[in-house]
């Protein structure tokens, strides 16, 4: 028996309904990471992800994939709630940002990298505890390439320049920023072998904001929209220099009390501050923009253009 359009009509209201994932909203801290800005964002850590993959692969000589899985905003406090009691976190300047950046690797991740890095066969027990000075400058060339990756794929949104600054295991004491302070979390999924890991990427919001907003700004507009604005800025520079503006040829101005003012009648002689060897200023509005002296150009009053002893020397 085929169901009826109050079936179908049924069916589809319950699809719609379990599609609907309503996400509650904190006024207390409104979220600032716009659409344009995560897509701006994504664009870039996709390509960091691609490189990183290339990389990963041919330091461990292994198979490895590395995707993009999210970019949030979160107050650094939860981040570091987020990550595990102890990892590999490497501090790393981000010029010319203000603030520090993290690259954040799991322990076991890390301990992975290392073991295959040595020529081990990176097995399913890994030690937990800080690496030695060996193992920190095996793991440091691979940071080094990481770190190179993510200059050149930001590289359109701001200009990075990524120095080491420091390693810390414990998230509770790398001194980045304030707990309340905004920091966006970028989040990877790293598969060494048939192992996943969580990777991650903190940059201080604050500083990376003014970018972004230049970056989306540029590209948010389309070729039209490009194109009609610099035809406006062409029309609006042809037809600046054909507005007509009041120029006066007029006496350096001079004060006088209101007395004297209030007394002018028929006849009376003003003693003006212009000296009789001084130019006439040529003005519009407040502003003088050259001198000329008073002349006559057959039966109209005119006025020469001429320079000042200042403009000459």
């Amino acid at each position: 028996m085929t169901p009826g359009p109050a079936a179908h009509s049924g069916q589809r209201a319950r699809r719609r309904t379990r599609a609907i994932d309503a996400t509650p909203y904190d006024f207390r801290r409104p979220i600032q990471l716009s659409r344009e800005h995560q897509r701006t964002l994504q664009l870039g850590f996709d390509g960091f992800a691609r490189q990183a993959t290339t990389v990963f692969t041919s330091s461990l000589r292994t198979v490895c994939t590395m995707n993009l899985v999210d970019i949030a905003q979160r107050t650094y406090s939860e981040y570091v709630d987020s990550l595990g009691s102890s990892t590999f976190m490497t501090l790393f300047s981000a010029e010319p940002m203000p603030g520090t950046g993290v690259l954040e690797i799991p322990m076991f991740a890390t301990m992975s990298c290392v073991d295959h890095m040595l020529g081990g066969p990176g097995s399913d027990s890994q030690p937990n505890r800080p690496l030695t000075e060996i193992e920190q400058g095996v793991i440091r060339g691979l940071v080094d390439r990481l770190l190179a990756e993510m200059r050149y794929s930001l590289g359109g949104i701001v200009a990075l320049d990524p120095v080491v600054t420091g390693i810390e295991y414990s998230p509770q004491f790398a001194q980045v920023a304030g707990a309340s302070d905004v920091m966006v979390v970028v989040t990877f999924e790293l598969r060494i072998g048939a192992r996943d890991h969580q990777v991650t990427v903190c940059l201080p919001f604050s500083g990376l904001l003014p970018y972004l907003a230049h970056s989306t700004g540029a590209g948010s507009m389309s070729d039209r929209e490009r194109n009609q604005r610099a035809h406006s800025a062409n029309l609006l520079q042809q037809h600046f220099t054909e507005v007509p503006v009041s120029v006066a040829v007029r006496f350096r101005p001079f004060r006088m009390d209101p007395a004297t003012i209030a007394g002018l009648e028929p006849g009376a002689v003003l003693r003006l501050g212009h000296p009789s060897t001084a130019p006439l200023d040529v003005a519009v509005g407040d502003t003088t923009f050259a001198h000329a002296t008073p002349g006559a150009r057959g039966h109209r009053q005119a006025a020469l253009i001429v320079t000042t002893p200042e403009e000459d020397s």
